[in-house]
């Protein structure tokens, strides 16, 4: 596979101080290169991870998927090119915008804008959040997952998979179609979902630490007409997280305790609802919110549970769980 993470997001924006406050004091991200017209975020020791340029309307901009070298991004642009999909290299400016040694550009059946790059640049400026965080998952994982909304999930899995070389994850049928792809151990780094209407659904990025999503959901709690889901945990890749609405009118997904596929063994399955427990919508359609908690209590009804997905060295074992281990720290009786 050419694809080995998604690296960057592009958003189309009206307002870049909605953005630069969005950003910084609920997503704890860190701004840098601010223009008239442009602003970038970063994550982790990238330079950039979302970029966000004022054009007047809102949604997005273009996803950068990251290859390993030229090597790499050549037979990836050689690939695209034996499926009739043009490929417009991107000029020495385009690179140094978007803070790479090389670049393509090309669309997707339903005219989304794809970049594929490599040779992103890293800094060692230390990433300075925008409010105090423990910091974002990403290095050899990407920056985290991008979701479109499709008319027809048919239509547009085929080029994802067999031309761009998406591996499927999983897929489901309720409480709507969804298809899930993962390029590295991520269990997802983009999906679909069928449901009526084309667009930019939500990106995702996952924290080290439970508490900075809590207290994310506090804040994005008392954002007018912000907040678009409950907290909730996937029946897929076992995020606990929720959903909130971005400057931009697409939602953004702020999650911990991601779950990790063995690629090579991975057999996809089909998942019966999308959520063990919570992310029941704020607002939205009535009929679609019955059928997603329908199928939350079809799952609790099944006893299905899920392990939690800790980072080695981010936690510590409860007392009572072992009673040798509480009495060599001095917490037994």
């Amino acid at each position: 596979m050419q694809i080995q993470a998604l690296g960057y997001i592009g958003v189309a924006a009206q307002s870049l101080d909605d953005w630069a406050h969005f950003g910084t004091r609920f997503l704890g991200m860190q701004q840098v290169d601010r223009t008239q017209k442009r602003m970038a975020l970063r994550m982790d020791d990238r330079k950039q991870r979302v970029i966000i340029e004022d054009h007047g309307h809102n949604g997005l901009g273009y996803l950068g998927w990251e290859t390993a070298d030229q090597a790499a991004l050549d037979a990836l642009a050689v690939r695209l090119a034996e499926h009739k999909v043009a490929v417009e290299t991107g000029s020495r400016a385009l690179c140094e915008e978007r803070k790479v040694k090389g670049l393509i550009r090309f669309k997707d059946p339903l005219e989304n804008q794809i970049e594929a790059f490599w040779g992103a640049e890293s800094t060692e400026e230390a990433f300075k959040p925008g409010r105090s965080i423990s910091g974002f998952r990403t290095g050899p994982l990407g920056m985290g997952h991008a979701v479109l909304q499709v008319e027809s999930i048919d239509a547009v899995v085929p080029f994802y998979r067999d031309v761009l070389g998406f591996n499927t994850s999983d897929y489901m049928q309720v409480p709507f179609k969804a298809h899930f792809f993962h390029v590295n151990p991520r269990q997802h780094s983009f999906a679909l979902l069928e449901l009526g209407r084309r667009g930019f659904h939500h990106f995702m990025i996952e924290l080290y630490s439970l508490d900075d999503v809590g207290q994310g959901y506090d804040i994005a709690s008392s954002m007018d007409n912000k907040l678009l889901t409950t907290l909730g945990r996937h029946t897929n890749d076992h995020m606990t997280s929720f959903y909130t609405r971005t400057p931009s009118d697409f939602g953004v997904e702020y999650g911990w305790g991601g779950r990790l596929l063995d690629v090579v063994t991975h057999v996809p399955q089909e998942y019966r609802g999308g959520s063990l427990w919570g992310h029941d919508p704020v607002a939205g359609d009535a009929e679609m919110r019955a059928r997603r908690r329908q199928a939350r209590m079809a799952t609790a009804e099944a006893g299905i549970r899920h392990p939690v997905h800790v980072i080695e060295g981010n936690y510590r074992l409860a007392p009572g769980v072992c009673p040798w281990w509480d009495q060599a720290l001095g917490r037994g009786k």
